[in-house]
């Protein structure tokens, strides 16, 4: 495998040779004359054929395999065109989220140190201005109306001669693109992707999902349509701004449902969240053609869960929760209904959110947790079935290393002969049905004197009340004799509005700590408007910026 040719761009071509006529990419283009969305397209012969002629005009000004170029452009049936015609010529695609805000993108950028520019002209004259600090950049593309003498336009591309070019063939083990984590942990870094994982990545998802030829997508996250294209389906791109998911306008996003005919949609929980409230309050049903609903980012609430079964009106559709992160993904699945069927009632008792059985070719493993590097496989010792520990994955879609970032690597990666565990950095266990679950952030645990205390466990206890919207333990102090602390966050208009209210409030939520063993040690209860959350899925608490935040109100 690691010899032959292998580019996952060789899949849009062969779906473009399957389906030519079907539809590939949708965008809404604003409203016509009568107030109504309008749409533009391309169909997977067009795509094919004009990433075609945007890869030979990459040739043309130099780029060869390799290169590193940043792909800045906002979701569009450009941003999709232009990743098939840099996957074509081989270059390594640099993707960083731009929610993470200009500090942080300008550190990943330093890190890469890349070759050129894909991008609106507002980033090519930020780079500009920090010219010093990208000494590489040679290359420089221009998406937009005018290239503003930065660059070649993406229109200048584009009447590039095709006639002659061929798809670059790379092998599986060739670097394709690096993409960033979203720092909600820790700083950001740039997982290297190779075509072959991102080829595993289809064929697991297809088989996960069996998705049917002609289905339609609108997907929350923009990189989302790679994977639609190698497996023919349309990718309808959504209304809202993919590095704000919590803020998508849920009417919006059903309007579209409604007028493209979805049958699959993927999205951050919080994206659910928005979308099922809506649906609860107006009275609203999402299109019987919707028959599958993917989030992932974090676990999903069991509320959300049940809001949305309660939403779909296709009485076979199903919403999954894949469980996975950047560097390996997927890794397993379940469905709502086997979770409010058979494992909500354990998650509410605090054992866990159980996150499905790992999908066929991935190795999970349960070992001790350290926090330190483990350097080879022979160090690995397998706990006991039941007992939570550091999650390790083995398979196909599993990243080899970060982008020049040997530490991170010597840290998250254990090498088995030329096989490579990913450390996912959480903990859980596997029950005896062989179903992973999962329990936490291995940083986000809890050390007390009373013993260790984790995240989610601990927090579905809590978020039982009614009026808890969610909840985040944290600890206090100095590991292992760290402080437990409960921060809530109510649900809107259920802030305690006096002193007596939010005694009432605490004495309620410790109540209900008290009944189980592994809560009764919390004490300490604090209130806050909004949690912290990550930049990428809108869902992730920031538990160490929270921990600092309960220890100055604390004292």
């Amino acid at each position: 495998m690691t010899s032959s040719r292998l580019n996952i761009a060789d899949r849009l071509t062969q779906t473009a040779q399957r389906v030519p006529h079907q539809r590939a990419v949708v965008f809404p283009h604003g409203l016509d004359s009568c107030g109504r969305t309008a749409y533009t397209h391309l169909t997977f012969a067009q795509l094919d054929d004009e990433s075609n002629h945007l890869a030979a005009g990459l040739q043309r000004m130099g780029i060869k395999p390799g290169t590193r170029l940043v792909l800045f452009v906002r979701p569009s049936l450009e941003f999709i065109t232009l990743t098939f015609a840099l996957f074509k010529v081989g270059a390594v695609i640099v993707l960083i989220d731009p929610g993470m805000g200009m500090k942080h993108v300008f550190h990943c950028l330093e890190t890469v140190d890349p070759d050129g520019f894909v991008a609106i002209p507002t980033v090519h004259l930020a780079s500009i201005w920090s010219r010093k600090r990208f000494p590489r950049v040679k290359y420089r593309v221009v998406v937009g109306q005018r290239g503003f003498g930065f660059g070649p336009t993406y229109s200048d591309l584009l009447a590039a001669d095709a006639s002659s070019f061929r798809t670059v063939a790379t092998t599986a083990r060739d670097p394709a693109a690096i993409i960033f984590t979203s720092g909600s942990t820790g700083p950001a870094k740039g997982v290297l992707y190779e075509h072959g994982m991102f080829w595993a990545q289809v064929d697991m998802l297809q088989a996960c999902y069996q998705f049917q030829p002609g289905e339609i997508d609108l997907p929350g996250f923009p990189l989302f349509a790679l994977f639609n294209s190698a497996l023919g389906v349309t990718t309808v791109i959504p209304p809202m701004d993919p590095t704000r998911p919590a803020q998508a306008d849920p009417k919006k996003l059903i309007d579209t449902m409604y007028d493209q005919g979805v049958t699959t949609s993927f999205g951050s929980p919080a994206i659910w969240n928005r979308v099922g409230r809506y649906c609860e309050s107006q009275g609203v049903k999402l299109p019987k053609s919707l028959k599958r609903v993917i989030s992932a980012g974090a676990p999903v609430p069991l509320d959300v869960l049940e809001r949305m079964s309660r939403a779909f009106d296709n009485d076979d559709a199903e919403m999954f929760t894949p469980y996975g992160a950047t560097e390996s993904l997927p890794i397993a699945s379940i469905s709502h209904c086997e979770i409010l069927d058979e494992t909500a009632i354990l998650s509410r008792q605090g054992k866990g959110t159980c996150v499905g059985r790992p999908l066929p070719g991935v190795n999970i493993k349960v070992i001790p947790i350290t926090d330190g590097p483990v350097a080879t496989a022979e160090d690995i010792v397998e706990l006991p079935v039941g007992e939570i520990g550091e999650l390790i994955v083995q398979g196909a879609m599993v990243t080899r290393e970060y982008f020049r970032h040997p530490e991170g690597t010597a840290m998250a990666k254990i090498r088995e002969g030329d096989l490579v565990w990913h450390r996912m950095g959480d903990v859980g266990y596997i029950d005896e049905e062989g179903r992973l679950w999962f329990c936490g952030r291995k940083s986000h645990r809890v050390e007390t004197e009373n013993g260790r205390m984790f995240s989610i466990p601990c927090e579905a206890i809590f978020n039982n009340h009614p009026r808890v919207f969610r909840s985040a333990l944290v600890g206090v102090g100095a590991k292992p004799h760290q402080r437990p602390v409960l921060v809530i966050e109510p649900e809107a208009n259920a802030w305690p509005g006096s002193k007596e209210a939010e005694r009432k409030f605490c004495d309620e939520l410790l109540a209900l700590g008290r009944e189980v063993p592994h809560t009764a040690v919390i004490e300490t209860i604090l209130f806050h408007r909004s949690l912290p959350v990550d930049v990428r899925h809108n869902v992730k608490i920031s538990r160490e910026q929270l921990a600092l935040w309960a220890e100055k109100n604390l004292c």
